[in-house]
């Protein structure tokens, strides 16, 4: 498997990888990282489809990527994905899954077009004072120190950010700032999260700092995540032949581990996959021509969904995920070490809730500080409004509606998240996680601006909330070391590899669609040697233009400050003004040019 950029690997189509046809493959879970693997298997490695299946313990496919509407509960929705144009690897694999709506269009160009015709950005991204303008002018507020901050952890290895939390390496002036506030809360950072995620986050999304602001970075779907992205895909998997079996809990794998003569880590193969269904254990044996990918950890385990009447359910209980993981990785130091994202769940959790209007009486409220009508059908809040003042540090959003193909075209649905779960509210008094779904209502009725004396009538009557707690929903953002997530094909690994968000792959951040598509690539081309080079993740960290770009907005706009007397600062001006640095700091408004 290698990398690759350009347009001569992006377009081409490998030749069939060879013993293509005898191969037979299984995926444990469906999340996107199974369902993308799945797709590259058929389309790139030219594996006949029904000898593909996906084992999946719950009743529905997708994963993380939900959208449901459950019978006396309503609508749900526990995260929503922020994309970008350059998730190279997702949009490779949409390019070829059709539209469901638009005749001989594939998802991609239904997503483009989109896009193209109702472009996305916030007009309110921060309030404060119940819903008002929290007048931040876009501005990241940075100052010296700060701005030093960001460039040393820029600048780090990340040897030496392992193990170590952002309040370790960024001072109080950075997480005072605008900045920190912009990026935590579009991202869901917490002070406590690895400083080691802080700076991949900062290379793989350079070329949107100017962004952040009026979050004009991100681009959304036309409905949830499941009906506008995994439906489509399954579908056409379902097309293809690929099997789907849904309530069967895969429990364990078995490996062949031979140790190398050497002290290389030797051939490894897995040879059995244990598997409980409907009460029964069973499995399937598994030779040389099997393939299997599986994906490690979940940051949706243990999910519990309240509703209008009922808090959301805190389980720290038994977790099928994780637990499996714990298995395969008691049998080889390269498998990882679970226990450091799965074990520490009050550093690793928050809580989200979908609130669905059911009157015209809230979506005025909304209008006021979105600045748009929410039943317009284009860009509603354009990303997240995030309540600065709030002691929750409640952030919501209104995506184009309708959200859901079903949704009833005189409601509204809102999605609902807070960073700080346990510390009590500034209306109800309660940490949100003891909160019902009416509750939570309450909370952001009052940080919408809502007068208080009809908060409660609202909240009763002219709106439905299903709060969902998620235990490990950033426990990937938990410090970490080289080695504790194991690589997507270990050295050694013959049949088998590890996909999703809790595989190693160093050429991408976690927590996005792309990461999980990414790794499902990885494992295919490498297992199948297909000839095709994996997209490169786009390299704005290494372009000069991106990085210009992005320190000028860091500054807001200052010009750089050059030390020394004036006559040595002028010639030294005059000396880059004859250079194409000089020339592109003068574009990016860094120096100005002497000449003027």
């Amino acid at each position: 498997m290698y990398y690759s950029s350009g347009n001569y690997e992006a377009f081409a189509r490998p030749r069939k990888p060879e013993g293509a046809d005898r191969k037979r493959a299984w995926f444990v879970g469906s999340g996107l990282a199974a369902l993308a693997g799945a797709a590259f298997l058929v389309r790139d490695g030219q594996v006949p489809g029904e000898r593909i299946t996906v084992l999946e313990r719950l009743k529905l496919a997708g994963g993380a990527l939900d959208g449901i509407e459950v019978p006396e509960k309503g609508f749900v929705v526990r995260g929503g994905r922020e994309l970008e144009d350059h998730m190279e690897c997702l949009w490779d694999l949409f390019r070829s899954v059709p539209s469901l709506e638009v005749e001989g269009a594939s998802v991609l160009d239904e997503f483009y077009w989109l896009n193209k015709d109702d472009p996305n950005f916030s007009l309110q991204r921060v309030t404060e004072r119940r819903g008002q303008d929290a007048r931040t002018d876009g501005l990241f507020a940075l100052d010296d120190k700060a701005q030093k901050d960001l460039v040393r952890v820029f600048l780090a290895t990340r040897e030496e950010l392992e193990g170590k939390r952002i309040d370790e390496v960024f001072s109080r002036n950075f997480l005072d700032s605008n900045f920190w506030l912009y990026w935590r809360t579009m991202f869901a950072f917490e002070e406590w999260h690895g400083a080691l995620e802080m700076k991949l986050y900062l290379h793989r999304f350079i070329h949107h700092i100017g962004g952040l602001p009026d979050l004009s970075a991100l681009k959304f779907t036309k409905y949830n995540q499941y009906e506008s992205m995994v439906l489509p895909l399954t579908r056409w998997l379902a097309d293809q032949g690929v099997r789907f079996r849904y309530e069967v809990e895969v429990t364990d794998i078995d490996f062949d581990l031979a140790p190398g003569s050497d002290g290389s880590p030797g051939r490894k193969q897995a040879t059995r996959i244990h598997w409980r269904e409907a009460g029964r254990e069973g499995g399937v044996d598994l030779g040389p021509d099997d393939l299997v990918f599986t994906t490690i950890g979940s940051l949706t385990e243990n999910s519990d969904d309240g509703d209008q009447h009922t808090p959301a359910r805190l389980d720290e209980g038994p977790a099928p995920a994780w637990d499996l993981w714990r298995r395969i990785a008691a049998k080889d130091p390269a498998f990882g070490r679970p226990e450091v994202f799965c074990g520490n769940i009050p550093e690793s959790k928050w809580e989200s809730a979908t609130v669905t209007t059911l009157d015209p009486r809230i979506p005025r409220y909304i209008q006021k500080v979105a600045r748009r009508d929410p039943f317009g059908g284009g860009v509603v809040t354009g990303g997240i409004v995030t309540a600065r003042d709030s002691s929750w540090l409640l952030s919501w959003t209104v995506n184009r509606q309708p959200h859901f193909k079903q949704q009833p075209a005189d409601r509204i649905v809102v999605w609902v998240y807070s960073l700080f779960v346990d510390r009590p509210g500034d209306f109800v008094k309660k940490p949100m996680q003891d909160c019902t779904g009416e509750e939570i209502t309450q909370e952001w009725l009052y940080h919408l601006g809502v007068p208080v004396g009809e908060i409660p009538d609202l909240a009763a009557h002219a709106a439905r909330c299903v709060p969902v707690m998620m235990p490990y929903v950033t426990s990937f953002f938990l410090p970490r070391h080289a080695g504790d997530r194991p690589d997507v094909v270990p050295e050694g690994a013959v049949n088998f590899a590890f996909i999703g968000q809790f595989a190693e792959t160093t050429r991408d951040c976690i927590f996005t669609t792309e990461y999980s598509v990414r790794t499902g690539m990885e494992a295919v081309y490498r297992l199948l040697d297909v000839e095709r080079g994996v997209p490169e993740v786009f390299n704005s960290t290494y372009d000069v233009r991106k990085l210009l770009a992005a320190t000028t907005r860091l500054r807001d706009g200052a010009e750089l400050d050059l030390p020394g007397p004036e006559f040595l600062r002028k010639r030294l001006l005059r000396r880059l003004e004859a250079t194409e640095i000089g020339e592109l700091m003068q574009e990016f408004g860094l120096i100005e040019d002497e000449r003027r």
